[in-house]
């Protein structure tokens, strides 16, 4: 006869282990002897091991004890059952273990190539942190929404990003990230934007500009450019006073061709 702990080295699990099956149900608890120990037999060796061993092969407990007293066709229909649960397991880890790469590689998360490989051109060509911050939240926002547009919207943004009267305004506007309403710079700052937009719709005019961002998602981008720049609303109120309205998507005050944004989302004239 053998003591708990002697069961436990036969079957290669713990005395916890051993424990915790009498508690769920699974290993009958022997009467203890004289000394108040318990003492199992070799039938209860064998019952230990195959609890084990269905254990280790992942099927949960609540399942073993029917597992224990299935004939062979239960057996098999009950481990093919299993087997499907533990395929749906390993395909939802492998899902994790995607995000996880995800989650490490920085920029990527939520982004597609194209923007992330735009992301890292604002990099090199030296805008602030804090620019790069939220035009990567506007992409994340955008792919999300409309996925089918990031392409083609991230074809312009390239192409004017390259552009160095516009690249010049992004790099001042970064300039500007941490100023506050009454800067000096920002009339003349509204002033080149103005300008540029104004040009930027004269080659456009008498052309049909389709806007694929729907207009709540537009709102959305604006407050999160406003919220994030305590200039911005000034800066808005200086574009306003010169005819244009809006960030994302920039219209004139008066009726006319729209101009290109200076948001995420342009969709204007490629300079």
């Amino acid at each position: 006869m053998l003591t708990i702990s002697q069961l436990a080295s036969y079957a290669g699990v713990t005395v916890r282990a051993v424990r915790h099956y009498h508690a769920k149900g699974l290993l009958p608890e022997p009467a203890r002897d004289a000394s108040g120990y318990r003492r199992y037999d070799a039938a209860a060796v064998v019952q230990l091991i195959r609890i084990r061993t269905l254990a280790d092969a992942g099927v949960p407990l609540r399942r073993v004890s029917e597992l224990l007293c299935a004939d062979g066709t239960e057996f098999a229909e009950a481990v093919a059952d299993i087997d499907r649960r533990l395929r749906a397991e390993i395909r939802e880890r492998q899902r994790h273990r995607e995000l996880i790469g995800q989650l490490a590689a920085g920029d990527s998360l939520a982004l597609p190539a194209e923007v992330v490989a735009y992301l890292d051109r604002m990099h090199e060509l030296g805008f602030r942190k804090q620019l790069i911050d939220i035009e990567r939240d506007s992409w994340i926002l955008i792919a999300a929404q409309v996925p089918e547009e990031v392409p083609g919207l991230m074809a312009i943004k390239r192409v004017q990003i390259e552009d160095e009267t516009l690249r010049e305004l992004y790099v001042d506007f970064s300039d500007l990230v941490d100023c506050g309403p009454d800067d000096p710079r920002l009339p003349g700052l509204a002033d080149r934007v103005a300008a540029f937009v104004e040009a930027a719709a004269a080659r456009t005019e008498g052309m049909e500009e389709e806007q694929p961002v729907g207009d709540d998602l537009v709102a959305l981008l604006d407050a999160a450019f406003l919220d994030s720049f305590a200039c911005a609303p000034r800066l808005l109120e200086l574009l306003e006073e010169r005819g244009w309205t809006g960030w994302t998507n920039m219209q004139r005050v008066a009726p006319g061709p729209a101009g290109p944004s200076l948001g995420a989302s342009s969709r204007g004239q490629e300079c």
